[in-house]
């Protein structure tokens, strides 16, 4: 029972960050954002998810797991509540920060609590297969239910969905799950406010870019203010008594390097799914449900190889899966610039999304193997911690980044331009952009990440 609420919570939040994705069209009918600001609905989730992802892991060693989850899963389900009722785009982003914020301090308790309720070697590897799982299909089924919902429903009904099954949480988890002993610490609140103020501040730059240009002063102010506040955390995280991001995790080479490539391959894959959910229903014109299930290579892919990884790392090694991966989820991102408003979803979309599934299906394991290799012991919440940290705002960045590129396109279409036919030559724009992240999230497994001598010796004994 307590695996169950769990996962069914771990469920609910993995399937936020993509059940919204597919109802993006019908959003920005409704509401009335423009073609660039639309892309706040997912990044205002990501950067608030990610932003305080560390705090709120803090929080639970302090406080109590039980009590922090149930915190967060509570705020999680009020503000899905809200972005149920939005009637203009400031309502629905306020909603989706506060979502994002629920989910940062309940997600780091959930792992927490099943490693403390499953004692046993044995049986903890098989709860934490089923989180594993639950957690890579949580994506697949957002993109489902956020299809059939919008299809058969509204919108709205991508919000409505979390009531039930956050209450279903919050009437079990005080009953059934045991809370853990509380340690003494402090809150490093101005490292996480400054770190996510800077991600912010921005990510809005980019995105302002694309709306008014490079010489707006408030988009010129965002970039200041945004290396003001990554130099903040940079001082503060230094003289911190606890750090929530102890800066010496990045003295040693491995770590650091797949640190980076983490964020370059995250920075180019997420914005997949924003770009392409508008290709696929405003271009192609998919229905909500088809444009879903369309995205089916991606998860497939991604979710069979997680599972024959494992077994390959110790035949193969860690940095020639990895290599491998970013190799994938490159060529995906070059096929990706190919598309136009003549394309249809095969080959030129399933070929991609199959590929970009086995990138980051082969990559992402060995990288997080990486980043653990060797850390101390008090250093591995940290260390883990911050891997997530630098997923969400990598893919934060990149999407902005992207939405950029989008958004200059669409300001200058070419010459008699159909208005597909410019959102479409827009879109493959902005896959160059993408492409140009992926390539550099493999340059630098191949030249930064070293394989070690150990590995290399058994690699050659077998």
């Amino acid at each position: 029972m307590v695996l169950a609420v769990m996962v069914t919570s771990q469920l609910m939040i993995a399937l936020d960050s993509t059940v919204v994705t597919i109802a993006l069209p019908s959003i920005r009918a409704d509401l009335g954002f423009s073609a660039t600001a639309l892309s706040w609905v997912q990044n205002a989730y990501m950067l608030a998810f990610g932003g305080l992802l560390l705090l709120g892991g803090r929080a639970g060693d302090i406080l109590g797991r039980r009590r922090v989850f149930v915190a967060g899963v509570s705020l999680f389900t009020l503000a899905s509540l809200l972005g149920g009722f939005a009637v203009g785009p400031w309502w629905l982003l306020v909603s989706r920060t506060l979502q994002g914020v629920g989910a940062a301090v309940a997600a780091p308790s959930v792992l927490a609590l099943i490693a403390t309720t499953f004692s046993d070697g044995q049986a903890r590897a098989r709860a934490l297969s089923v989180y594993s799982a639950v957690s890579g299909a949580g994506a697949t089924v957002g993109l489902l239910a956020g299809g059939l919902l919008t299809d058969a429903a509204s919108w709205r009904w991508a919000f409505f969905v979390n009531i039930p099954i956050g209450g279903a949480v919050l009437l079990l988890a005080p009953r059934i799950v045991p809370e853990t002993e509380r340690h003494e610490g402090r809150f490093d609140l101005a490292g996480a406010l400054a770190s996510t103020a800077g991600m912010t501040a921005l990510v809005y730059a980019f995105i302002s870019v694309a709306e008014n240009g490079w010489g707006d002063a408030l988009t010129l102010a965002a970039f200041a203010a945004a290396l003001v506040a990554l130099v903040v955390f940079v001082l503060v995280e230094r003289r911190a008594r606890q750090p929530i991001v102890p800066l010496r995790l990045f003295t040693e080479r491995n770590r650091s390097s797949a640190y980076l490539a983490q964020f370059l391959l995250a920075a180019s894959m997420f914005g997949v799914f924003f770009l392409l959910t508008q290709y696929l229903q405003e271009v192609l014109r998919l229905a909500p449900l088809a444009a879903g299930f369309a995205f089916l290579p991606m998860a497939a892919a991604q979710f069979g190889l997680v599972r024959v990884v494992p077994r390959l790392i110790p035949r193969l090694g860690a940095k020639t899966l990895m290599v491998t991966g970013a190799v994938l989820a490159a060529a995906a991102m070059v096929l990706l610039t190919r598309l136009s408003a003549d394309s249809s979803y095969f080959p030129d979309v399933f070929v991609p999304l199959a590929l970009l599934g086995m990138g980051g299906g082969m990559a992402f394991l060995p990288l997080n193997l990486t980043i653990l290799s060797g850390v101390a012991g008090a250093d591995s919440g940290a260390a883990s911690g911050l891997a997530q940290t630098m997923v969400w705002a990598g893919g934060s960045l990149g999407s902005a980044v992207l939405v950029t590129i989008l958004g200059t396109a669409l300001r200058h279409p070419g010459a008699g331009a159909a208005p597909g036919e410019a959102l479409a030559s827009g879109i493959a724009q902005a896959f160059v952009g993408g492409a140009a992240f992926a390539v550099c999230g493999l340059l630098v497994a191949v030249a930064l990440i070293r394989t070690p001598a150990a590995s290399r010796s058994r690699a050659g004994h077998s």
